[in-house]
């Protein structure tokens, strides 16, 4: 058994509420059907924080993510605040990168220059699409225009550092409109761009009545095609579905890639912790529902540790999304197994071209890249208690939330 190393450590905030919740979204997010229960909210996440933080004493959280839901629907005042609690309880790194998702329908004129002052260091915009008719199939509160205008106060705020949300294979969507899609984002100069094929989710509305979708060849020519102009345009894809400007990658979602820790709080927060100490690693998962979550008490946050059998999946599960790989020895690190653990899967995920091993270097090749959840499912256990394609599901149930 190698030694467990504690990994970089994150913060994930979680704000479960959306003005309208989209047809395709399978996130933990509910319409706002009154008043906004901000300061019991920001009480409850600092009381959470408080609970959680014994648990990673002596380490720095280096980057924080405020996802959802829609974040910005709390004013630049309750986002500081969330901070100062982080600040209060855990080792904020001062450098530490602050990124808030936010929707283009949901911010006030000047509202970036306050986000900034609070703490905010980097954005995710949801822009999803320039085309207004996509938009309103999609169920989406804003227009191309507004996702403009947050762009260009985003730069006036000096938050260059910024991500815009696409989606591709869209309701009706042809090869053209794509690759409009992303000229439209091109001429806003951010920094990161993350682009997802739209997927029928089981449990949303899109999945009871599916939409007229792009066929498989058709979403296949979208994403290389769209790949090419992002790459001309000196963006580069570090994992399946981002791309950035150099020096750009979301350090927060890195960390997660590379199945490094984070401490999950807000309504359904799921967070990850390493106890090298112990050699276990703990995954925590929040209530759900934010009334029962604002009721409830902090012996509510259930905690389970993740069995040897299923380290090497949920590790794969997340490195082999990055397309520069890992080396072996990070995988020892991060869950305490010897290289050998692999050794019967990596042989046939090489045999059938889904991974390539070069030195002490592992990454996925182009037709892993695009097969992702075949070459996933290679590393499954038959010893663990899940199959198939629930695994995915169910480890993707452990994302600490925000794309990008």
């Amino acid at each position: 058994m190698e030694r467990l190393v504690a990994p970089p450590l994150s913060l994930y905030v979680h704000f479960p509420w959306c003005v309208r919740k989209c047809p395709y979204c399978d996130f933990n997010s509910y319409t706002l059907a009154g008043p906004l229960a901000q300061e019991a909210y920001l009480a409850r996440l600092e009381q959470d924080l408080a609970a959680q933080a014994p648990a990673v004493a002596g380490r720095t959280v280096q980057t924080v993510f405020f996802g959802g839901g829609t974040p910005s629907l709390f004013s630049p005042e309750a986002i500081g605040a969330v901070l100062g609690s982080a600040r209060r309880h855990l080792a904020l790194a001062a450098d530490a990168e602050v990124t808030l998702e936010a929707n283009p329908g949901t911010i006030e004129r000047g509202a970036f220059a306050e986000y900034r002052a609070a703490g905010v260091t980097r954005v995710s915009l949801g822009a999803q699409s320039f085309d207004e008719t996509t938009l309103k199939a999609l169920g989406r509160i804003h227009s191309p225009a507004e996702t403009r205008i947050a762009a260009q106060e985003l730069h006036a705020a000096g938050i260059g550092n910024f991500n815009l949300d696409l989606m591709y294979a869209l309701p009706g969507q042809d090869l053209a409109a794509a690759l409009r899609d992303i000229e439209e984002a091109l001429a806003l100069s951010p920094a990161h761009l993350s682009h997802y094929q739209l997927t029928m989710e089981p449990g949303t509305l899109f999945a009871a009545r599916p939409p007229p979708l792009p066929d498989e060849d058709l979403a296949a020519a979208m994403l290389a095609g769209c790949a090419e102009r992002l790459a001309r345009a000196g963006f580069v894809q570090y994992e399946v579905s981002a791309y950035a400007r150099p020096g750009r990658q979301c350090l927060h979602n890195l960390n997660y890639w590379s199945f490094g820790d984070y401490l999950g709080v807000g309504a359904g927060a799921h967070g990850k912790l390493s106890d090298a100490r112990r050699g276990v690693i703990v995954r925590t998962t929040q209530l759900r529902e934010p009334r029962r979550y604002l009721a409830a008490a902090d012996e509510a946050l259930a905690r389970r540790a993740v069995p040897a059998d299923e380290l090497p999946f949920e590790f794969m599960l997340n490195a082999l999304r990055l397309t520069a790989g890992f080396r072996r020895g990070l995988f020892c690190e991060r869950t305490g197994l010897p290289w050998s653990t692999l050794a019967a899967a990596m042989q046939r995920a090489t045999e059938r071209g889904l991974v390539l091993e070069q030195g002490e270097a592992v990454l996925p090749t182009p037709l892993g890249l695009r097969f992702l959840n075949e070459t996933l499912l290679l590393f499954l256990s038959e010893k663990a208690d899940l199959a198939g394609e629930s695994a995915l599901s169910i480890a993707a149930e452990a994302r600490p939330g925000g794309r990008a």
